[in-house]
C-alpha cells in the first residue's frame, strides 16, 4: 500500500470525524464563497449592514418619524368623543364591566376635561386640548381600538416598541433598519431623540435591536442644545490631533479592523466597529444636523423653540425633519420621560392626581411641536413620502381613580394616529365601546399598526423575518394584519 494513502488513513474515531467535517467543512466553505461571489456580482450583498436597500415591494414611504407619548395618553380627552360618557359624567363606575384598573380604584365616570369640536372637511372629533393638530385632521388616520396586554409602563412600552412585553426584541426602528438599511452614509439609520428631562419607561431597550444584529439600534442623539448631540463625540481638547495625522490613524485603524474581522462571524464586533467608523463622520454631520443657523425664521416660528416647557419638544420635532431630509431611516421621538420624585408636573403622561395640570401641560407641548412638524414636511413636499407615527402605551380610564382629579391606565383601548406616506387622511378604523372603557369594533394591537407601517415601506411583515433560536422571528410574530382602511 502506498505510504502516503496509508498516512491518511484516520486511525481513530475522532480522526475520522475531524477528517470528514474538515472535508465537509470544505465543500460548505466553497458553496458560500461561490454564492457571496454571485450575489456581489449581482449587486446583492454589501459589506455595509446599513446599504441602501430598495423595498421589495411598492412603497408609498421611504422613512418614520414615530412620536411616542410615554405614561399613557387619556384617549377620552383627545382624540375619541364619547357623548355617552358626558351623560354618565359623575355617576359611580360600573364594576359588572369587569376590573381593568392599575390602582384596582375605579372611581365616578368623568367626561372629557376639554370640549370635543368637529374640525376639517372629514368632520373628525378633537378636544379643545390640541388646536393647532385639529388644523390637521384631514391628513391624520386615527386608529381609535387599539389596546395592549399590560397596564404596566415599562411592558407596555416594550409591546408598543417590539410586539412582545418582555426586554430583548428587536424595536420597530431596528427592523425597518434591517430591511431598507440607510439612505445616509454619514448619519445613522435609526435615530433616538428622547425627552430632555431623561430616557422613557424601560430604557434604551425601546430601542434595541435585540437578536438582530447590533448595528440596527437606535443611536440616541441631544436634542437640547447646551449639550453636545452625541456623548464623547469629540476627544478633549487637550488630545486633539491634527487632521492629517488623524486621518492616517484611521486608515490604519480600519485596515487592523478589517483583518481581525475576516476570520470571525461576530454580529456585535461588526456594528462595534461599523459605529466606530460612523462616529469619526459623525464629527462631521452631527454638528451641522443640530445646527439651526441655516432655518428661516418663519420656519422656526411655529417651533417656538424659545418657550421655555413647549420648546423643547419643538426641536426635537424640528431635528426629526432635518434628518430625515438628510437620509435617516427611522426617528423616534419621545414626548415625556421616565417618572420621577417631582411634586409639581408628572414628567410624562402619567396623570394618576391631576389630568387637568398634567395633560394640560403636555397636550400644549404635543399640540404645538407635533403640528409645526406636520406643517413643516408638508411644506417641503415630505409628507406624502414621510410616515408619521403618534401613539402611547395605553389609554386613560373614563373614570377618576377613586377620590383624586385624575385617571387610572387603562390597557383596554386607546388611540393612536397616522399621517402623509400614503395614509388617507381624515378617516379612522375601529372604535372603543360607548364609555372608551374597552376597544369596541376592530380590536387592534401594535401588532397591526406595526404590519400597516411595514407595508407603507414597502416591507412584508409576513416575510421580514430573522431565524433566532430555532425559529424566524419577525417584528409582529404571528400576528397583525394590515389595516387598508386608513391607506390611501
Amino acid at each position: 500500500m502506498d505510504q502516503t494513502y496509508q498516512n491518511q488513513i484516520p486511525k481513530t474515531r475522532r480522526d475520522f470525524l475531524w477528517q470528514t467535517g474538515g472535508g465537509l467543512g470544505g465543500v460548505a466553505l466553497a458553496t458560500l464563497l461561490n454564492r457571496d461571489s454571485m450575489l456581489m456580482a449581482n449587486g446583492s450583498a454589501s459589506r455595509n449592514p446599513l446599504a441602501n436597500r430598495p423595498a421589495p415591494f411598492p412603497a408609498t414611504a421611504n422613512c418614520v418619524i414615530e412620536i411616542f407619548c410615554p405614561g399613557g395618553l387619556s384617549h377620552v380627552d383627545t382624540w375619541d368623543y364619547k357623548p355617552e360618557l358626558d351623560r354618565q359624567h359623575g355617576q359611580p363606575f360600573d364594576a359588572e364591566l369587569g376590573k381593568q384598573t392599575f390602582a384596582g380604584i375605579g372611581g365616578n365616570y368623568a367626561k372629557s376635561f376639554w370640549a370635543f369640536r368637529q374640525h376639517g372637511a372629514c368632520g373628525r372629533w378633537i378636544s379643545d386640548l390640541f388646536p393647532r393638530l385639529a388644523s390637521h385632521v384631514d391628513d391624520m388616520a386615527f386608529i381609535h381600538s387599539m389596546q395592549s396586554k399590560s397596564a404596566l409602563h415599562g411592558p407596555a412600552m416594550f409591546m408598543a416598541n417590539s410586539g412582545f412585553i418582555r426586554p430583548g426584541f428587536p424595536s420597530m426602528g431596528a427592523w425597518v433598519t434591517y430591511g431598507l438599511g440607510s439612505e445616509s452614509e454619514n448619519l445613522p439609520a435609526f435615530v433616538v431623540l428622547p425627552d430632555p428631562r431623561g430616557l422613557p419607561p424601560g430604557g434604551q431597550a425601546n430601542w434595541g435591536a435585540g437578536f438582530l444584529p447590533a448595528v440596527h439600534q437606535g443611536t440616541v442623539i441631544e436634542a437640547s442644545h447646551e449639550r453636545p448631540p452625541i456623548a464623547d463625540l469629540f476627544p478633549p481638547v487637550d488630545q486633539a490631533v491634527s487632521p492629517e495625522t488623524e486621518r492616517e490613524g484611521r486608515d490604519f485603524l480600519r485596515m487592523l479592523n478589517a483583518t481581525h474581522t475576516q476570520p470571525r462571524n461576530d454580529s456585535l464586533l461588526e456594528a462595534r466597529i461599523a459605529a466606530y467608523e460612523l462616529a469619526a463622520r459623525l464629527q462631521m454631520s452631527a454638528p451641522e444636523v443640530v445646527d439651526l443657523a441655516s432655518e428661516s425664521a418663519a420656519t422656526l416660528k411655529p417651533y417656538e423653540l424659545d418657550d421655555v416647557d413647549a420648546g423643547p419638544f419643538g426641536r426635537q420635532c424640528l431635528l426629526a425633519r432635518r434628518l430625515i431630509e438628510r437620509g435617516v431611516r427611522f426617528v423616534q421621538i419621545f414626548c415625556g420621560a421616565e417618572n420621577t420624585s417631582a411634586k409639581k408636573i408628572r414628567p410624562n403622561w402619567d396623570s394618576h392626581e391631576d389630568i387637568v395640570r398634567d395633560h394640560g401641560y403636555w397636550g400644549r407641548v404635543l399640540d404645538t411641536g407635533a403640528s409645526a412638524l406636520l406643517a413643516d414636511l408638508k411644506q417641503r413636499g415630505l409628507l406624502d413620502s414621510t410616515l408619521v407615527i403618534c401613539t402611547s402605551e395605553f389609554g386613560r380610564q373614563p373614570f377618576m381613580q377613586g377620590a383624586q382629579k385624575g385617571r387610572d391606565h387603562n390597557p383596554g383601548v386607546f388611540t393612536a394616529w397616522m399621517a402623509g406616506g400614503g395614509i388617507k387622511g381624515g378617516t379612522s378604523y375601529g372604535t372603543s365601546d360607548e364609555l372608551g372603557f374597552k376597544a369596541g369594533e376592530n380590536p387592534t394591537y401594535s401588532y397591526d399598526l406595526h404590519a400597516t407601517a411595514l407595508h407603507l415601506l414597502g416591507l412584508d411583515h409576513e416575510q421580514l423575518s430573522y431565524y433566532h433560536n430555532g425559529i424566524q422571528r419577525r417584528l409582529t410574530d404571528v400576528h397583525g394584519a394590515v389595516i387598508r382602511e386608513i391607506m390611501s
